[in-house]
């Protein structure tokens, strides 16, 4: 019994989805910890907080899958904050697998899914400041740096409701370094032995309008096999789709590789297929059909964020790709 999220915040999606995990749902729990971040302000690459397209709209882009046969996907959503609910709908009412653009919001309309506004003040204000000052803060451009208000992506150096600190206090400065690739992948192995996962996303902070990464698309974001495993991905999402990174992993288990090693295929492969920059990024976490669970990245800051029967806590990738 389970959750792994990526990046630091994901302490606080684990602790929404947590009783869904102990009550063996493992769906509900993965739509719990997506919807969080998508409602979280301070999360400024999912959801309400995420930064706007270069049009000034937000658009959001999710999944969700139990296995093949089972998965659903939705993106370009304007009009509904929570794309991992929308595209759950698509998997349990359709017999498609992935919606796109305003029909997708239609869909979310017509299945009762409420409406919500999805820019908040503080994008609203980035997004205002990137036009007068000019420069790139995106995840495949990012080298004018960030809005002074958005200095540090929101670290989650607290954990518990009576704020005691985890892993023995701060968590390393280097995860801000990726603030903008802060996708969340959430992977569940629930009570009952249910394997699911999600992945939630507005995508590459001032992008081309219609611009959509990995998040969404099964195999590339995130792809779920109960017989062998599941495994997510964040970061540079056109690095993470040239590869099929997601489908890499699981079948890296599926010929045998333990979850170490398949995280670490796929942060290889990324490094020796693209002329990298020093602003790519990309991590990969693993969870197998036993619940064991690794991460790697092409470069440090990225985190995993972990709540089992032992307690929540971060844990640092077992492999990166091209360290500092």
């Amino acid at each position: 019994m389970r959750i792994a999220s990526t990046w630091s915040f994901g302490l606080r999606a684990n602790d929404a989805a947590w009783p869904h995990v102990e009550a063996g749902r493992a769906l509900d729990a993965v739509e719990a910890a997506c919807a969080w971040a998508d409602s979280a302000p301070d999360v400024d690459s999912v959801g309400y907080g995420g930064l706007p397209d270069s049009s000034g709209r937000v658009s959001l882009d999710g999944c969700m899958m139990l296995s093949p046969a089972r998965c659903g996907s939705v993106a370009g959503l304007r009009r509904h904050l929570h794309p991992v609910s929308v595209a759950r709908k698509v998997m349990e009412s359709t017999q498609h697998v992935m919606l796109v653009g305003p029909d997708a919001d239609l869909f979310a309309d017509e299945h009762g899914i409420a409406q919500e506004e999805l820019l908040s003040p503080e994008a609203r204000a980035a997004y205002e400041k990137w036009l007068r000052e000019g420069g790139v803060v995106d995840q495949s451009r990012d080298r004018a740096g960030a809005p002074a208000a958005h200095a540090l992506r929101p670290v989650d150096r607290r954990h518990g409701e009576d704020g005691r600190l985890f892993g023995g206090g701060a968590l390393p400065a280097d995860e801000a370094r990726w603030r903008h690739h802060d996708t969340i992948g959430c992977l569940v192995l629930d009570a009952a032995g249910v394997l699911a996962g999600g992945c939630s996303t507005s995508g590459t902070p001032f992008k081309t309008p219609g611009r959509v990464g990995d998040s969404p698309i099964i195999g590339h974001g995130l792809y779920v096999d109960p017989e062998v495993g599941g495994a997510t991905a964040t970061g540079t999402g056109e690095l993470i789709m040239g590869v099929c990174g997601a489908f890499l992993v699981v079948e890296a288990m599926r010929r045998g590789a333990g979850v170490e090693d398949a995280v670490r295929e796929a942060a290889v492969r990324i490094a020796r297929s693209y002329a990298l920059e020093a602003h790519h990024q990309a991590a990969f976490l693993a969870m197998d059909r036993r619940g064991n669970i690794a991460a790697a990245a092409l470069r440090p800051g990225y985190r995993t964020s972990v709540r089992d029967s032992d307690g929540a806590r971060t844990a640092e990738p077992v492999f990166v790709a091209i360290p500092d």
